[in-house]
């Protein structure tokens, strides 16, 4: 079964910074490639960015230089640090896997940037 937990959301001032962090079931986080995606109200669902098994990284332009993806293979874990957040990074943030077991998304956290 494939599970995939975020937390760390929640609500910050611009300028300010959070962690999320993506639970990954062990069989799936050693084989599959690791994504974080948002969604703005109104909007679709877009690509943040994304951490491969070999640790090669790529993110959408709006956020390079801000936030950082990383894994940690003693938990099971990807994380995104994103700092210098801006209103417009407002969203419900989602993890994703897709691999040999196929494609699974965890239920989403929100992040609010707000004075």
């Amino acid at each position: 079964q494939v599970q995939l937990v975020e937390s760390g959301g929640g609500l910050v001032q611009p300028g300010g910074s959070l962690r999320l962090t993506c639970v990954v079931s062990r069989h799936i986080f050693s084989t599959s490639t690791l994504d974080w995606y948002r969604q703005a109200p109104g909007k679709e669902r877009e690509f943040v960015a994304r951490i491969t098994v070999a640790d090669t990284t790529r993110y959408t332009d709006s956020v390079k230089g801000r936030f950082t993806i990383s894994r940690d293979p003693a938990k099971n874990t990807v994380a995104l640090q994103m700092n210098s957040l801006k209103a417009e990074d407002t969203a419900v943030y989602y993890c994703n896997s897709f691999g040999p077991f196929g494609t699974a998304w965890g239920q989403g956290t929100q992040v609010t940037v707000s004075s």
